[in-house]
């Protein structure tokens, strides 16, 4: 009988735990966990880039308004999908999560789509360094299944790419 896709995924949290089980890689996961907490760090970014950068004032803020919006859209899609956080005992879970609801990670959602559409503002790729960092701390923390991180950041990635396909307010 062949594993069911809840085991391997299982299978990969318990690896990934297993090769980063070091108290501070345990805390770096838990800074960017708070950090990525409702997207606020991105939204700040977004508002400090239209701030900062005058001329493209507008481009910065629809690209912040598109992080607000792939963020709350993950969170309406985890109550339409209704997976379960990760739950088995072997599994270390060190942080707390706001609901149960697991699948699409909203810190990987709101990572990519702030990593792609700054990037693009800031024409420099080092934000999408962002992306599978904040992914992999989502699974090392043990309150996702990498299904998850990978949905967030797919959709993450659509809205993204959507906010920065017109940096000078062109359709």
């Amino acid at each position: 009988m062949s594993p069911s896709v809840n085991d391997c995924e299982v299978a990969a949290v318990l690896g990934i735990q297993s090769m980063t089980a070091s108290p501070r890689v345990w805390h770096g996961a838990l800074v960017l966990s708070h950090a990525g907490e409702h997207a606020l760090c991105w939204i700040a970014f977004g508002l400090a880039g239209a701030v900062l950068d005058p001329p493209q004032r507008r481009p910065w803020l629809r690209a912040t308004a598109a992080v607000v919006g792939a963020h709350a859209l993950s969170v309406v899609l985890k109550r339409l999908v209704r997976r379960h956080r990760p739950s088995d005992p072997r599994i270390q879970v060190r942080v707390g999560a706001p609901s149960r609801w697991s699948c699409p990670s909203s810190h990987a959602t709101s990572t990519t789509a702030a990593a792609v559409a700054y990037s693009s503002l800031l024409g420099r790729r080092y934000p999408l360094f962002s992306i599978p960092v904040m992914m992999a701390s989502r699974v090392i923390l043990g309150v996702h299944y990498p299904s998850d991180v990978l949905a967030g950041g797919f959709l993450g990635g659509v809205v993204g790419r959507w906010a920065g396909a017109r940096p000078n307010g062109r359709s």
